[in-house]
């Protein structure tokens, strides 16, 4: 009855969107087993970082474009992870519930223009109402040498999508954090096209997106819907579309909506067809990782 109402309220816009244009940042892939997760990116042509800690229990690797990264998460300390206070987001917590059901892609980022009027505007709009989250790590060079990174989280919530984090990210020292040299790959990819969502009802989830993008601009279709950002599409599928447009499984809905795939920008697909090898398979021109090969997760190579 709630998820029914709450379908109703957006559907007849009952929640205002926020007018701050917000192109992808991240996508969150959580593994079991970080340096094996690390191991398939590679064997795929991705130049993978080298491992990070954090304070409340996750370690991370990353693999990083001009503008957008996707990072691979799991469970390095759990004597760390602590559950979620008021108006907290636990990423310990929500990694390790999320582990427990299974590997994926877990958490969408969007860039943040400013944590504390990113979490206004989604208190505004009814889509979050939690507080801005600060923390900063080491990072390395290249070299090897140690640099300081920092960033400040404004979190959003989907009803409809519970087993999904929604934030945005504003970096303090972005010129710690990009390098050139690591965005350099053997499968010549050259950024993140965009990111696809399964969901029963995707028209559900279109006034929560434009709310948390900050985006009017939508195509709505027979296979579902997508919104253009500044940096990459998110489309919203239904199941049986996703199959036939991808050549593999969706993952579970039945509890709500989930990040199922994410698309590559392919600079020459040639390069890419030697960097995957035997390991993708042909859909309409693009060249697809199945989730039983990615950690839980399809990773689509398509021309840039």
């Amino acid at each position: 009855m709630r998820r029914a109402c709450i379908a109703r309220a957006w559907r007849a816009g009952s929640f205002e969107s926020s007018p701050i244009p917000r192109g992808l940042d991240h996508i969150v892939h959580a593994v079991h087993d970080l340096d094996a997760a690390g191991d398939v990116y590679a064997r795929l042509g991705f130049t993978v970082g080298a491992r990070n800690r954090h304070p409340w229990g996750t370690q991370n690797r990353i693999v990083q474009f001009a503008g957008v990264f996707i990072e691979l998460l799991g469970i390095g300390e759990p004597a760390l992870i602590r559950a979620a206070g008021p108006r907290e987001f636990s990423f310990g917590a929500f990694t390790a519930d999320f582990l427990a059901r299974h590997e994926g892609l877990a958490m969408l980022v969007l860039e943040g223009k400013g944590a504390a009027d990113d979490a206004q505007a989604f208190r505004a709009a009814g889509i979050g109402d939690f507080a801005v989250f600060d923390f900063e790590r080491e990072g390395k060079r290249p070299d090897g040498a140690p640099v300081r990174v920092a960033f400040s989280l404004a979190f959003a919530r989907d009803p409809l999508a519970p087993q999904t984090g929604f934030f945005t990210c504003q970096q303090h020292y972005p010129e710690n954090f990009w390098n050139p040299v690591f965005q350099q790959h053997a499968n010549t990819v050259t950024g993140v096209a965009g990111v696809v969502f399964v969901a029963e009802n995707p028209a559900d989830h279109h006034v929560f997106f434009k709310a948390f993008a900050g985006v009017s601009d939508l195509q709505a279709s027979s296979t579902g819907v997508t919104l253009a950002t500044p940096r990459g599409e998110i489309q919203v599928m239904e199941p049986l579309a996703y199959t036939q447009h991808f050549g593999v499984a969706p993952p579970d809905v039945a509890g709500g909506m989930r990040l199922a795939a994410i698309r590559f920008a392919v600079r020459d697909q040639a390069a890419a067809h030697a960097a995957l090898g035997g390991n993708a398979i042909e859909r309409s021109g693009k060249r697809v990782v199945g989730p039983q090969a990615a950690h839980g997760a399809a990773l689509v190579f398509e021309g840039a």
